[in-house]
Order: structure tokens, then C-alpha cells, then sequence
């Protein structure tokens, strides 16, 4: 349940960001603009998935480094 969760709030995040892009863009707008638009909305959408990540599921107080079991 929860990875369908972050994966509609991923489509979400998506749809908004370009939606506003779209509209943000100056009126003519060509194909290389809907390019740009859609590699940032998809870089908003990783960037918040990665944060929701982090601040959720990862809670360790350093998550991006693992301690190695010392070895006897």
C-alpha cells in the first residue's frame, strides 16, 4: 500500500509541476520547451520522491552510510 502511494503522489507531484510549467512558459511554445518541461517536472518529482524517501523510510541518523560488522 504504501509503495502505491508514493507512486501516485510521484504521478501527482509530475502532473502539477508541469501543468504549472506550461502555463509559467512564454504563449509559442515549441517542441524542445515541452523537453525542458517535462525533464524538470520528472527532476521535481524524483527530488521529492528522494526527500519523502529519506524522511520517511530511512531513518537511520546517518542514511547514507552503513556500519560494517566488525569482524572478529
Amino acid at each position: 500500500m504504501r509503495q502505491i502511494m508514493l507512486i501516485l503522489g510521484g504521478v501527482c507531484v509530475f502532473a502539477v509541476s508541469a501543468v504549472v510549467l506550461v502555463e509559467i512558459m512564454p504563449a509559442p511554445l515549441k517542441d524542445s520547451d515541452y523537453l525542458v518541461i517535462g525533464s524538470i517536472a520528472t527532476l521535481v518529482s524524483l527530488l521529492v520522491m528522494f526527500v519523502v524517501l529519506l524522511s520517511t523510510r530511512l531513518k537511520s541518523p546517518d542514511p547514507f552510510f552503513k556500519k560494517r560488522k566488525k569482524k572478529r
